[in-house]
């Protein structure tokens, strides 16, 4: 069974190239193209696509407008994503908005039909550089540290197995001054040991 697929990009060079890649494939039967969104629930109800590749600057109406209505209509019509620029914001617009993909058009061809292949099979499709940037994005914030500057540094030192002597002959101050920085190190990190102070520095700031 073919897999019906309509193209929305406001490039007619763009749409062409991607009919020439779609047609490699038996199993692809691209049913329609648009240069916009401004008709999309009649497209999708004339046309019946099981995957939509949309780019995202469009005349009139976008592909992150296109995006909603798709979803709001016909949630079941899988979205690929596709622009020039990998733009964070309109990724994570995307993605919040329900596209199954999101594919840079500078991608390989290999690339492009690999990440239909994906989507259709259920997946989520995504140029590495891309999900890289999702993944920073959903990162635990790191924590600010308390500490200055120098006694951030000096705790590094400590951490690294380094002695308040060493230390001290590698920063070129006297020992008092870095027994001063770690008894304000336990102070602000609320903690009594050495032992913890290397455990806070590994679990938030290293």
């Amino acid at each position: 069974m073919s897999i019906r697929i309509f193209i929305y990009d406001d490039s007619a060079d763009r749409r062409d190239s991607l009919k020439a890649l779609l047609s490699l494939n038996d199993e692809y039967k691209v049913v329609g193209e648009a240069a916009n969104c401004k008709n999309t629930i009649r497209d999708i109800e004339t046309f019946n696509p099981d995957l939509i590749l949309m780019d995202i600057n469009m005349p009139e109406v976008d592909g992150l407008e296109g995006l909603k209505i798709i979803k709001a209509s016909h949630p079941s019509v899988k979205v690929l994503m596709q622009t020039a620029y990998d733009d964070s914001e309109k990724i994570f617009t995307s993605i919040k908005n329900g596209a199954s993909g999101y594919i840079l058009k500078n991608d390989k061809p290999q690339r492009i039909l690999q990440a239909i292949e994906e989507v259709i099979e259920g997946g989520a499709a995504m140029n590495p550089a891309i999900a890289q940037k999702v993944l920073d994005y959903f990162k635990p914030k790191q924590e600010k540290s308390p500490l200055s500057a120098k006694e951030d540094e000096v705790l590094s030192l400590l951490a690294e197995g380094l002695s308040y002597k060493m230390v001290a002959d590698k920063l070129g101050v006297s020992y008092t001054t870095v027994n001063t920085h770690a008894k304000h190190i336990y102070e602000k990190l609320h903690i009594s040991s050495l032992g913890e102070a290397i455990a806070y520095y590994y679990k938030n700031l290293r």
